[in-house]
């Protein structure tokens, strides 16, 4: 699907290199200098909008209150999971890491176009109420054995037979670990896990 894209970012270069990046997908992409003015002509369109200052985030809230059919994609300097809430309770629809390669930027546009929500972990964690995992205290190789065991599809009570624990200490093990990674649920430890590169 072709988009409508604006690049809207202080940086010249950083604006080109992510024009051709998207061009090179096939979409349309423009660097308005007045990107409200540019909504206003483009009926359905994405904004990838870097958000560093006060007024980035003013802007972000107009374009987000703005009526019309276009989507919001902040991007931020660095991965903060307490700015991308911020950025997704604004109402942008994903949140990007301005340091991301190439493949990373162009699924977000596609992912956020096809009508999915992307953004960092710890910001969907943020989000939830959950402990960005910069706070995390680190895990034990017997909890880290344990998320490995959940993801590649371990019942619980396989995995207290193997630890030698009934199935009940084995759920407050787990649960524990979940605590632990700021997490509440086994599927958001093994994605946690997964991110961390700890699978």
């Amino acid at each position: 699907m072709v988009a409508r894209i604006a690049v809207v970012d202080p940086l010249p270069l950083f604006r080109q290199g992510v024009a051709s990046v998207l061009s090179a997908a096939g979409h349309s992409v423009e660097t308005p200098t007045d990107v409200s003015l540019w909504l206003r002509r483009a009926k359905s369109s994405v904004v990838l909008l870097t958000v560093r200052s006060e007024r980035d985030w003013d802007l972000l809230d107009r374009l987000c209150g703005a009526a019309g059919h276009h989507l919001v994609i902040a991007v931020l300097d660095a991965e903060s999971a307490v700015l991308g809430a911020r950025a997704v309770r604004t109402g942008a629809r994903s949140v990007l890491a301005r340091d991301v390669a190439a493949d990373t930027l162009r699924q977000t546009v596609e992912a956020t176009i096809g009508g999915q929500a992307v953004m960092p972990a710890d910001v969907a964690a943020a989000l939830a109420g959950g402990t960005p995992p910069n706070g995390q205290r680190a895990l034990s190789a017997e909890q880290l054995s344990w998320l490995r065991q959940l993801a590649s599809g371990s019942t619980v009570t396989q995995m207290a037979d193997r630890a030698g624990y009934s199935e009940r200490a084995m759920f407050r093990l787990l649960q524990a670990v979940y605590r632990q990674m700021g997490v509440r649920t086994r599927l958001e430890a093994i994605m946690r896990a997964q991110e961390s590169g700890w699978l």
